[in-house]
């Protein structure tokens, strides 16, 4: 069973920045999408940032101009730059990464706390 594991969140003063990364057990096959989510307490998932096999990025609104998504296909990895960061963006960030056959891997979570 592969397995995803995301590290780098933490506890950082408004205005900082974290890097998260994402690492698989073992190479996944035919992945089409790679993405970063994340959950607040009491509310529901949502997309942050998502970078497609040929290399386009999307973003949510919220996080455009301060986070950026990017792989290493070395490393078999994926993270997350997260600059001038707010207390709004506290949450637990997933990353999840999609096959073409729409196989679905998800990460347990790392928790950011971004403190006013």
């Amino acid at each position: 069973q592969v397995q995803l594991v995301e590290s780098g969140g933490g506890l950082v003063q408004a205005g900082g920045s974290l890097r998260l990364s994402c690492a698989a057990s073992e190479r996944i096959s035919n992945i089409y999408r790679m993405a970063w989510n994340r959950q607040a307490p009491g509310k529901q998932r949502e997309l942050v940032a998502r970078i497609i096999s040929g290399g386009s990025t999307n973003y949510a609104d919220s996080v455009k101009g301060r986070f950026t998504i990017f792989r290493d296909n070395a490393k078999n990895a994926l993270y997350l730059q997260m600059n001038s960061l707010k207390p709004e963006d506290t949450a637990v960030y997933y990353c999840q990464e999609t096959t073409l056959d729409d196989r679905d891997y998800w990460g347990q979570g790392t928790q950011v706390t971004v403190s006013s």
